[in-house]
């Protein structure tokens, strides 16, 4: 490695830099030459390192850890390091609290958790929050999902960073002029021209190159009257977000700047801080800027407090989250979120990407607390939106996915299944080796095995941090855990405490393994294309394992691994960025249009921008380097991805587009933002390439390295966890060249590296490079008799949902609907032999059990005539269906070498938004029989032996039209692209298995198919026990209304003895001619979801076909629960909240929620009255509401409940695509039931018509009040209105005529027409006279 200034100065300083972290807070620093005077006495040391140059005027580079948090020793771990750093240097006693001179220090870097833990925390600065009328509540709503599909109480819900009373609603509006499906839209150029035409000023060109009406001018009186009345409460900062702004930022501008005449000190507009469509992310990034920046130029402060002269060094910068540097004073709150995390991904890229190797690189940071995992492939991949503590941001951030789980990831064992994190010891206490009464954590595990050597370890431990771990504290807990274990599996072979140790080992190996495959796999990468780069301080000893198991066969460990965080905020840049929107197509002469030449223009002013900004922190113009990217995507897709600006910007993306989905399509390319990013050097740190000195290590021979101790270590082996006498060897003795074979254990001050026994380490200059072998292959099948191993049970658990979730990611990505892609109206799954259920990813609740009745369905028809190849399509009721919209793939997979075998299933299931039939959308509310609601499929080949039946496919969807008054699909192309994206989801989770096959034998994956369902199934017996002793062994009855008035009826009797349940729903009214009927396929949905969401969080249960095997479900058929499959059922799956309200009162487990999911759409176009057809649009949408409240909870707000999860379409999305206009859309406060506990309030939301269109609605709760329970009042009911234009019903005066909608109807709508959709709010829990 070589340091060089750019500048050099006469006499260089100490150069610094700290990566502060949850756990550790790392140091690394170069003291030159002439400011180094070795020895340095052992009590000034402490347990750094002092790594010396290769010549003596180089100078030395220094390392250490130290604890992030140790209250009784310092108050701040960064200038703690400075002090201890600044001993070294000075040679001399540094007290403690003093505040030191830095004059010697020439820069400080820092990496820090100050902004995360704020946000974390909640302890920000208050701040006023500017939005546009009618738009209070938008950070509010948020996108209506809940974090967690189970938890009743939605605890996880963010948290509002502002008070209500701080929310300025500012008098103004602007919106798009013209909407994209509008299939012949005119330019924005033409609209513009046709208002002038008429005299309308009202409409001009945005900044992105958009049409924008200007519906009403800003208020400027009243927001300044507003502004100088949260100043005057004491408010100091504000965050000003105005819909559209993106586009046009002149109104946010003009507040910001009476805001800064008033005299508030942080103003953070959205169009500053993410000139970028989507107006929820942009304003949560404002909010966040104002609600941190405060606190983070505080903490600046604070920490420059500790030194002479306010100033740690002559420089000061902080790494952002996008990998790059920024002065001290420019650094704002929301560019810190990741700024620990994003050293160590700027660390791993330079030190273990070889240029010569051109492999890329997977990170595995694993630190105490989390594990980063990242990918390089020789650029800096950045993502511009992210989800930052539950909270959905538009920022620039290098794209890192973290996993909770890092050597202090809490260990136990729950309902028979080994179980790590998420929760973590923390810093302080620790794990139980830290002398301060912590909990076993992984690192305990590690120590126990004999991976971790005490002596090594830095002496920072117990009340006065300065002893080493104590190995003993964690034996004795492992013992009794161990003891735990074995006595809840008498009839076992009892397992040992390193079998223990090794067991928590592999469960959290496998779970650190699946962000890395999601950042690879699914995104079209062979992980075995890779090198992986470990680092962390806890990295190395799981390195080996995790690459066997994901097939990588080199490790890079960099000499730094420990602190790697600190070392790439030392190498990173100082960076700056500009965006501006640009909307235009991006044809196929890209480099001849109007286009081309404008992107180039402004390219060329934001880098003069961004030049700006780098002088001004330090950096010259001969140093800075640009990189210029453009999000570009298909015509009415939601997949953006950057791609570098060039002349074959077209043909660029497609490339990406089709690697990174599967698949490419015939639309049109867009553009919509451009973002120039530019870097400066202010001193180069440049490290080694290894791979030729890993070239020259492979060809000299070197005789064996003695080692320095042995210590006996125990390894996870294919025939079991063995005891080795393992060598240690202490780094800096290794002569450089040299091998190491596994079984090894590397060890210096601050990382141990275990070298697995099917390993072999190379020791080159800067870097340990660790090759493995090929082991002796698992795969082969095993002829023992298989017994249920817990350890394994969790592996398994983990990858068969890793399997899920990877299959519905494929599917939201190739797919085009926005239902699918935005909405994620989807659940994906895998089925065994039979058909049952094994795994469902958590995607919509309403999928959850439904899915495997379509299963077996198809199984049970087909049985024996299905070959390789073959893919079936299915959305009949009678079928396991659920409605007609959510069409169903079901994919056999066979036995390799025997085609008429099959070993499992796969399966996806999305919702299309238009498959024909009398409604305006899929969801249809005046359909009465099932032929009128669409297509119907009981069972279609759409695949036969891999060939895709696309004229079977469009002649289904066509013969809709057939049938009186319906129409055909409008977007046949939508539905078959979101087709060919399912067969996409059931290919990738076919070549999942099938690894898993290879990695773990056909007959074991097989095996825990099953025994995960005997988890599900024995911990659902001992829930319903523990019931069964809380009622005193009643049965448990309910029953609620639907608005047509049918009862559905519900009785639980359960056994004891057996552990079972018999869910009786006689009394249940009869099937209507309506569209709420349900298919019983939604019974066994209600009831797994229920039985989930009343057991406890923290008892791991997986989600199959177990947790139905203790029911017996009696539903009456031709009820209203189990049609005969003549009546409509589109309605279905928003009734079916009704059967889970039902269930929930008969548990007494929660009241009441909203009971609906409002499901509104709009459209034009279709079949008319005399059977002319004509193009048009369909567009879908469903709202939250209320949840009830519970025995310990309030309800929530504005959230889907129950059966459904969709994301809100983002308002300035809906405006674009839409001839519509929202309104408002706000929290409709006191529709919750009051109660000790209060009902959760439903939401408000108003649109307006731009042009003739139809309307439609389906939804529930408008004539029964959602109930409260054990005295909780009921919660508001819901109302649907049509406003029409008073002058469109003959009436002279301006305003609207008021008509009631029902429950379900169609409207037409003229030209400014408004609807109003009001959703009811969530029952009260207990009396509120308590």
């Amino acid at each position: 490695m070589a340091i060089s200034p750019v500048v050099t100065p006469q006499r260089e300083g100490v150069r610094v830099a700290i990566d502060r972290g949850g756990t550790f807070c790392d140091v690394w620093a170069f003291i030159p030459s002439h400011l180094y005077t070795p020895p340095i006495p052992l009590e000034l040391l402490g347990n750094a390192d002092i790594i010396t140059g290769d010549q003596v005027d180089q100078g030395v580079q220094v390392t250490f850890k130290l604890l992030s948090v140790d209250p009784a020793n310092y108050d701040d771990a960064p200038s703690e390091g400075i002090r201890r750093l600044l001993q070294i240097v000075k040679k001399e006693k540094v007290l403690k609290g003093e505040v030191y001179d830095t004059s010697l220090i020439e820069s400080v870097r820092m990496g820090t958790t100050v902004a995360t833990n704020a946000l974390l925390e909640k302890k920000g600065e208050p701040f006023g929050l500017v939005l546009t009328q009618g738009f209070k509540d938008m950070l509010e709503i948020g996108d209506q999902t809940r974090p967690d599909l189970f938890d009743l109480s939605i605890s996880g819900k963010v948290k509002m960073l502002y008070k209500p009373e701080d929310v300025v609603q500012a008098g103004e509006r602007v919106t798009l002029e013209g909407w994209s499906l509008d299939q012949s839209a005119p330019s924005a150029d033409e609209l513009i021209e046709r208002a002038k035409a008429v005299g309308d000023e009202a409409v001009v060109m945005g900044v992105s190159g958009e049409a924008v009406r200007i519906l009403k001018p800003l208020d400027v009186e009243k927001v300044e009257r507003d502004l100088k009345a949260l100043f005057d409460r004491g408010l100091r900062a504000v965050a000003i977000c105005l819909l559209h702004s993106y586009t046009f930022p002149q109104h946010e501008r003009k507040i910001g700047e009476i805001a800064r005449q008033i005299g508030f000190t942080q103003v953070s507009l959205s169009s500053d801080l993410s000139p970028a469509i989507k107006v929820l992310p942009r304003g949560n990034s404002a909010a966040i800027d104002a609600y941190l920046s405060p606190i983070l130029r505080a903490y600046v402060d604070g920490f420059n407090s500790h030194f002479a002269g306010k100033k740690a060094g002559k420089r000061s910068e902080f790494m952002k989250s996008d990998g790059g540097l920024v002065s001290s004073g420019k650094f704002s709150g929301l560019r810190a979120v990741l700024s620990g995390p994003a050293g160590g991904f700027v660390g791993s890229a330079l030190t273990a990407y070889s240029q010569t190797r051109g492999r890329p690189v997977v990170g595995f940071d694993m630190g105490g607390t989390s594990t980063d995992v990242s990918r390089f492939s020789g650029e800096f991949e950045l993502t511009f939106e992210s989800v930052v503590a539950g909270v959905p941001i538009a920022c620039p951030q290098l794209s890192i996915e973290t996993v909770a789980a890092g050597g202090g990831s809490k260990l136990t064992y729950k309902n028979g299944m080994f179980v790590v994190g998420p929760e973590s010891v923390g810093a302080h206490p620790g794990p139980a080796c830290y002398r301060k009464g912590g909990e076993l954590a992984i690192t305990d595990a590690n120590l126990v095995l004999g991976r971790l050597i005490p002596s090594q370890f830095p002496r920072i431990f117990g009340p006065n941090a300065d002893e080493p771990l104590d190995v003993e504290a964690s034996k004795t807990k492992f013992s009794i855990l161990t003891r735990e274990i074995n006595a809840s599996r008498p009839d076992k072979m009892p397992y040992t405490v390193h079998e223990v140790a090794a067991g928590f080992i592999k469960v959290a190996n496998e779970g650190m393994s699946r962000p890395m495959r999601q950042i690879t796999e699914q995104r079209g990468f062979a992980m075995s294309s890779h090198d992986l780069c470990c680092f962390g301080g806890a990295g190395g000893q799981h390195a080996c394992a995790i690459a066997a198991g994901l097939g990588i066969e080199t490790v890079v460990v960099p000499r730094f691994s420990s602190i790697l965080s600190a070392y790439g905020i030392a190498c990173a840049s100082l960076s700056a960025e500009g965006a501006l929107p640009l909307t235009a197509e991006v044809v196929d002469d890209f480099q001849s249009s109007r286009t081309y030449v404008e992107a180039a223009k402004r390219i060329q002013t934001l880098k003069q921008d961004v030049l700006r900004q780098l002088q001004e922190q330090g950096a010259n113009e001969s140093e800075v380097a640009f990189t210029v990217t453009i999000a570009a995507q298909y015509d009415g897709a939601d997949t953006i991805l950057q791609i570098p600006f060039s002349p074959s910007l077209k043909s660029d993306f497609i490339e990406a587009h089709l690697r990174e989905t599967s698949f490419s399509s015939n639309r049109k390319v867009l553009m919509s933002n451009i973002r120039v990013r530019g870097e400066g050097k202010t001193f180069n740190v440049s490290p080694t390439d290894y791979a030729t000195g890993l070239k020259e290590a492979q060809s000299v021979s070197l005789p064996p390295t003695k080692a320095s101790a042995h210590n006996i270590a125990y390894f996870d082996t294919a025939s079991g966890v063995k005891e080795i006498q393992t060598p240690i060897y202490i780094l800096s003795h290794i002569p450089v060249n040299s091998q190491i074979s596994g079984p090894a254990i590397i060890v210096d001050s601050t990382q141990t590296i275990v070298v697995e026994p099917s390993a072999r380490a190379t020791i080159l200059k800067e870097h340990v490079i660790l090759r493995l072998n090929d082991a002796e292959s698992e795969k082969n099948e095993t002829q023992e008799e298989l017994s249920t191993d817990p350890i394994m049970l969790a592996v398994f658990a983990n990858r068969f949902m890793s399997i899920a979730e990877q299959m519905g990611h494929t599917l939201q990505r190739t797919s085009v609907s926005v239902s699918i892609k935005e909405r994620l109206d989807f659940s994906c799954s895998i089925h065994g032999t039979d058909g049952a259920l094994v795994a469902n990813a958590p995607h919509i609740p309403v999928h959850l059990g439904s899915m495997q009745y379509a299963v077996q369905a198809q199984h049970n028809h087909w049985l024996g005539r299905l070959r390789p190849g073959d893919v079936l399509l299915t959305n009949h009721p009678q079928w396991g269906g659920t409605h007609l919209p959510d069409l169903t793939t079901v994919t056999p997979v066979f036995e390799p070498g025997n085609d008429t075998k099959v070993l499992f299933y796969v399966a996806s299931r999305g919702h299309h938004s238009d498959i024909g039939g009398t409604g305006v959308t899929s969801m249809n509310p005046i359909a009465k029989e099932l032929w009128e609601e669409g297509v119907v499929i009981d069972t279609f080949k759409l695949v036969s032996q891999g060939q895709f039946n696309e004229a079977g496919v469009r002649e289904l969807f066509a013969k809709v039209a057939e049938r009186p008054g319906c129409s055909a699909t409008r977007r046949i192309d939508h539905n078959i692209t979101d087709l060919q994206a399912a067969i996409s989801a059931n290919v990738r989770g076919i070549r999942l298995v099938h690894k898993l096959f290879e990695e773990f034998g056909t007959k074991t994956v097989l095996f825990y198919m099953k025994e995960i369902q005997v988890v599900a199934r024995e911990t659902i017996r001992e829930f319903l026990r523990t019931t069964f002793d809380k009622f005193g062994g009643k049965p448990l009855k309910a029953s609620d209304y639907m608005d047509d008035g049918t009862e559905i009826k519900l009785e639980v009797r359960i056994d004891r003895e057996e552990g079972t349940a018999v869910f009786d729903w006689n009394g249940t009214g009869p099937q209507v001619l309506g569209n709420c009927n349900m298919p019983v396929a939604l019974t066994y949905a209600a009831i797994i979801y229920c039985l989930r969401s009343m057991i406890s969080p923290e008892i791991p249960m997986p989600l199959n076909q177990g947790v139905l095997d203790p029911i017996e479900n009696i539903v009456p058929v031709g009820s209203y629960i189990n049609p005969t499959g003549v009546v409509a059922i589109s309605g279905s799956t928003i009734a079916c909240q009704r059967l889970v309200d039902i269930i929930l009162q008969a548990f007494k487990a929660a009241a009441c929620s909203q009971g609906c999911a409002s499901s509104t759409g709009f459209g034009s176009g279709g079949k008319d009255a005399s059977g002319k057809v004509t193009p048009g649009f369909s567009y879908g949408e469903s709202l939250g509401g209320g949840s009830g409240a519970g025995p310990s909870w309030n309800g929530s707000s504005c959230v889907h409940v129950h059966c459904t999860n969709t994301k809100l379409t983002d308002t300035e999305i809906f405006e674009q695509r839409c001839p519509m206009l929202l309104v408002e859309s706000a929290v409709r406060r006191g529709s919750g039931g009051q109660g000790r506990y209060r009902g959760g309030d439903g939401m408000s939301k108003l649109f307006e018509a731009r042009m003739p269109l139809n309307f439609s609605i389906v939804s529930q709760r408008r004539v029964f009040h959602p109930r409260g329970l054990e005295g909780g009042q009921d919660g508001a009911r819901g109302k649907n209105t049509v406003y029409r234009s008073n002058r469109s019903v003959g009436v002279e005066e301006d305003g609207f005529t008021e008509i009631g909608v029902g429950s379900n109807g169609i409207a037409k709508l003229g030209t400014g027409d408004r609807v109003k959709i009001e959703t009811p709010g969530g029952g009260g829990w207990g009396s509120s006279d308590l």
